[in-house]
């Protein structure tokens, strides 16, 4: 076999691979164009955005401010008549209530987040 032959292998090889790579190229930027007009099909058929004076507005007494409470845990209610257990209907609707301690808990100086942390812990 001549180096002629090898050359024209390797030249062909090569253009394939060019070609493969083109193709390639052409169907996923196909599939970015599809998929791009499958979105605005899907967004024209959703409900329009409100209008300007559809917003909601702030109320007439102003913003509304955050309100801080402690909460402590409600008691699970003891079932009457010495039943096994209590009914989803039988208990309150919220699991915690209002405490009776307003004041906001702050760590003791000197001691550490929690254990393992790193701290020198209680002292």
């Amino acid at each position: 076999m001549s180096t002629a032959r090898f050359e024209l292998a390797a030249a062909g090889s090569d253009v394939l691979n060019v070609v493969g790579a083109f193709v390639g190229g052409l169907f996923i930027a196909g599939a970015l164009i599809w998929a791009v007009r499958l979105g605005m099909k899907a967004m024209d058929q959703e409900l329009p955005h409100p209008r300007p004076e559809e917003q909601p507005k702030l109320p007439p007494t102003g913003p509304v401010h955050e309100v801080r409470e402690a909460r402590e845990p409600d008691e699970v209610p003891v079932p009457p008549d010495g039943r096994e257990r209590l009914m989803p209907y039988q208990l309150h609707h919220a699991g915690s209530r209002r405490g009776k301690d307003q004041h906001r808990k702050r760590w003791l100086p000197g001691s550490s987040g929690s254990f393992g942390s790193g701290g020198l812990g209680h002292r």
